[in-house]
């Protein structure tokens, strides 16, 4: 029997397996939408040039940095939405809902504010040795596409409200809107107006515009259990937004090195030669199938957890996570598994040398095999610590692990055992097994059941 909470005479259940499916799989379909459509704008901007693949590729990285810091600001959010759900606090939550709205336009303006000032120097200072085409490119794109982080950070926030009352499938139907109006948008800007990099950044701008307003639209419908309302997005409310912040910073502190680590890392891989360059591209672009369900059950995470804890069940919180984490094992196992035997045919698809091909299909084995063992407590465990408030221990394991085994370890095997890019890869394992084994013994600890968030 799922336990159940009287919220204003509204029932509320928490969680029956039935409820943790509705939860989940649209989550997993989201997943699968980003992998697609990021497979479908790397095909269309190709018929534009290399130089335009460059560009958009570099600018891609401090894009991706951006969205880190934002969507950790979403998480503080939603664990603090998802708390006050837990405890029955409904008012409390509506609250939250609207202090999360607020500071997430406040970050976002400011961040595309500082992009769009300071661009070109971002962009010389990151990768100003790359040809002036590419440059021109990568200044083009990330320059429209700057425009879109203030919707994104309010698409972010509305989808956070949601998934923390648990209707993922509310923010599954409009990702799959954003994501056909972004490809639709990318075929007719390449191939109809041959607009070039342009070409697929409005497309962008657009489809981020238009699902934040739709977002944010549902979130003011006063039938959910939790929805927006002006007045608790125009008042300021420094409690709230502490305890929002003190989720968020952490989170996008470590999200934020995270992304640049991954910026530093593909430099060092740059040093290896073409071959592995390429390799380190196309494993990268299948390896997202064998975790998309781990990434989904981070998500989940946040709400399931979060209510749990809110709800003073700590031992609930921890039942849930490991069943959550078995379904991460049991996906990767079944999904890496699968692309590994039909890896001989996906890799036909690629018109690459036989080296570049042989490194690649390395790659994706190692990748498997270690998310297999390490991704769950890697990344899932860590969601778990987070959700119930632990978010400050999180980060500085993060950045440790991140600095002494994803880069220092890639130094010492790539470079110099000249490993090349499977020394590389060898230290992405090393910085899983150490984040497993910080977040396995302080789970053990019960040190997370004694934090206050709200």
């Amino acid at each position: 029997m799922p336990i159940t909470f009287d919220l204003n005479k509204e029932v509320y259940l928490l969680f029956s397996n039935q409820s943790l499916k509705k939860l989940l799989i649209p989550l997993v379909i989201e997943q699968i939408l980003s992998i697609m459509v990021g497979i479908t704008d790397t095909i269309m901007v190709s018929s534009a040039g290399e130089a335009a693949v460059s560009g958009v590729a570099l600018a891609d990285m401090i894009d991706y940095f951006v969205i880190t810091v934002l969507a950790a600001v979403a998480t503080g959010g939603a664990v603090i939405v998802s708390q006050y759900i837990g405890r029955g606090q409904k008012d409390k939550a509506k609250e939250s809902a609207g202090q999360l709205l607020l500071i997430s336009v406040i970050i976002s303006i400011g961040i595309m504010v500082l992009c769009l000032l300071f661009r070109y120097s971002l962009l010389q200072v990151l990768f100003g040795r790359v040809e002036d085409n590419v440059m021109r490119s990568a200044m083009i794109y990330f320059s429209i596409t700057a425009c879109s982080f203030p919707f994104l950070g309010i698409y972010n926030a509305s989808a956070a409200l949601f998934r923390s009352m648990g209707k993922t499938n509310m923010t599954m139907y409009v990702s799959l809107f954003m994501n056909i109006v972004n490809i639709i948008g990318d075929f007719i800007g390449v191939q109809i107006f041959h607009a070039g990099v342009a070409g697929v950044a409005v497309p962008t701008l657009i489809s981020r515009a238009l699902s934040a307003i739709i977002m944010t639209v549902l979130a003011f419908n006063r039938n959910y259990l939790i929805f927006l309302c002006f007045k608790n997005i125009f008042t300021w409310k420094q409690d709230l937004l502490q305890k929002i912040m003190r989720i968020a910073v952490p989170g996008g502190i470590e999200n934020g090195l995270f992304a640049l680590g991954r910026v530093l890392v593909t430099s060092i891989v740059s040093l290896f030669g073409t071959e592995q360059i390429a390799a380190n591209g196309v494993a990268n672009s299948i390896d997202q199938i064998a975790v998309m369900v781990v990434n989904a059950v981070n998500l989940a995470m946040i709400t399931v957890v979060g209510q749990c804890i809110g709800a003073g069940l700590p031992d609930d919180a921890q039942n849930y996570t490991k069943k959550l984490m078995k379904v991460s094992y049991v996906s990767t196992a079944l999904l890496g598994g699968i692309v590994c035997i039909l890896l001989p045919l996906i890799l036909q698809f690629y018109h690459l040398s036989g080296e570049t091909l042989r490194y690649a299909a390395i790659l994706i084995v190692m990748h498997n095999i270690l998310a297999f063992v390490l991704h769950p407590t890697s990344f899932n465990l860590a969601n778990s610590l987070r959700a119930s408030g632990d978010a400050s221990f999180t980060m500085f394991v993060g950045i440790g692990s991140m600095v002494l085994f994803r880069l220092g370890s890639a130094v010492f095997f790539g470079i110099v055992l000249h490993f090349g890019i499977i020394g590389v890869w060898i230290a992405m394992g090393m910085d899983w097994l150490a984040r497993s084994i910080a977040f396995c013994y302080r789970y053990k600890s019960g040190k997370w059941r004694t934090m206050k968030s709200i």
